[in-house]
């Protein structure tokens, strides 16, 4: 090349800007260009042929888009001659010039969105951060449709912060109307790209819910989010329990256990809040667990069952098992149940028996007949 030609393609020489930008301003500069070249012509057509300024502005569009009407005509030398220079400049050149960068930019920014480098301008979204090391599309597809069944989320936006996928998003996750961007939420200008800061909710996912150390990864996030006062969006997986004070110190308003199949656990930490409590209690032994009682049921109604559990401390009622050994969650309040079985969330802890239970539900049935002699008795009187 020689020194004083310049190259063919000059923005190769701003690799240091994004192309994007590089486009838009190219394209701007032609619009301007293509703006001042019009207005000129219809200034000549104007001064030079025996048309008003509208006929003027009329023929120049008609040209520059080479419809040509007929119903008007350049009758001069001189409106012959810039029309001439419009049809080339204009018309050929330069809406050439446009719609061949419009085309490039469509297509590098289709690219950049299916390999996650796409900025997206999002506001009230659910940005989740880390991809699980097993099962992430399968974690992912059942998170966002129990997302979107719930009133109020049908339409709301899921960003994913993941350097998992570099080749684009699987069809299953594209197809739910998931979009990602390939980076990590360690990364510096990561969290400000994927435009955190107007998140409705942040989901930290563990990095490997098996392995403690992926504890640090999350908490180099969740205290990146703390220094731009984002924690009290934040739901963050913790792998080991003993970890939680230092995330708590950070205001990171929910943790809970890392349960791969169960995402409704993570769902329900998004949209109720401190539902997520009792679902993770029901994964272990250590607090409140549902537990089975066999035991005959044919004279109470729900709500006496409900009663007399709690009013002994046993527990809460969850649901019951019919003759039929259906499980039924919510049965009605007043009709009478007849079932074998009984669930109840208990004290993991302290697990009443069997005949405690059956102990509770027999002063309940006492305190009943006295109650009801007591009104037998007051409306004689």
């Amino acid at each position: 090349m020689q020194r004083d030609r310049r190259p063919l393609n000059p923005e190769h020489q701003l690799s240091h800007l994004p192309m994007a930008g590089i486009i838009r301003a190219r394209m701007k500069r032609l619009f301007i260009t293509l703006g001042a070249l019009l207005v000129c012509q219809t200034l000549v057509l104007w001064a030079a042929e025996d048309l008003t300024l509208f006929e003027a502005a009329w023929l120049t569009m008609t040209t520059v888009v080479t419809v040509g009407y007929g119903d008007y005509a350049p009758q001069t030398a001189i409106g012959r001659i810039s029309t001439i220079l419009v049809m080339f400049i204009a018309a050929i050149t330069l809406m050439t010039l446009i719609i061949s960068d419009f085309i490039e930019y469509r297509f590098y920014r289709r690219e950049r969105i299916l390999t996650g480098r796409w900025i997206y301008k999002m506001k009230d979204h659910i940005l989740i951060i880390n991809t699980p090391r097993h099962g992430g599309e399968q974690y992912f597809t059942r998170i966002a449709a129990q997302i979107r069944a719930v009133p109020g989320y049908e339409t709301v936006p899921i960003l994913i912060l993941t350097r998992a996928y570099p080749g684009g998003l699987p069809p299953e996750l594209a197809d739910n109307g998931l979009i990602h961007y390939h980076a990590s939420g360690s990364e510096p200008g990561a969290l400000k790209a994927v435009q955190a800061g107007d998140a409705r909710h942040i989901l930290v996912l563990a990095d490997d819910e098996s392995d403690p150390t992926s504890d640090s990864l999350t908490f180099d996030i969740c205290h990146r989010l703390s220094e731009a006062n984002l924690s009290n969006r934040v739901i963050a997986e913790i792998v080991r329990d003993e970890n939680r004070s230092r995330f708590s110190q950070l205001g990171i308003k929910t943790m809970i256990r890392p349960v791969r199949t169960y995402p409704e656990i993570m769902v329900k930490a998004v949209v109720a809040p401190g539902s997520e409590r009792v679902l993770e209690d029901m994964f272990n032994y250590e607090e409140d667990h549902p537990h089975r009682y066999d035991l005959v049921l044919d004279d109470l109604n729900w709500a006496d069952i409900v009663s007399a559990l709690i009013r002994h401390g046993i527990g809460t009622a969850l649901a019951y098992i019919n003759h039929e050994n259906e499980v039924v969650c919510h049965p009605e309040v007043n009709g009478e149940i007849e079932g074998k079985g009984l669930i109840v969330l208990v004290k993991s802890k302290d697990t009443p028996t069997l005949e405690v239970v059956e102990e509770a539900l027999d002063r309940y049935r006492t305190f009943l007949d006295k109650w009801h002699d007591m009104q037998e008795k007051a409306g004689n009187v």
